[in-house]
């Protein structure tokens, strides 16, 4: 069998150890050539430009009739 508490963990002290656990939100930039918020430091997913110019192709989705 394995070992077991000897006392109770106290609210404020289970609290306190896990104040760390709270998720963060992610900083978010506006891309400058299309407006559309993404990641900073990275490759617009929207229209593929990175500082002012278009590193990789991305292809626009026609609507279907």
């Amino acid at each position: 069998m394995p070992p077991q508490p000897k006392r109770k963990i106290s609210k404020a002290r289970r609290d306190r150890r896990r104040s760390h656990y709270a998720l963060t939100t992610s900083n978010l930039v506006a891309c400058t050539n299309c407006g559309e918020m993404s990641l900073p430091h990275t490759v617009c997913p929207n229209c593929g430009f990175y500082k002012g110019r278009e590193v990789i192709e991305v292809k626009k989705d026609e609507k279907k009739k």
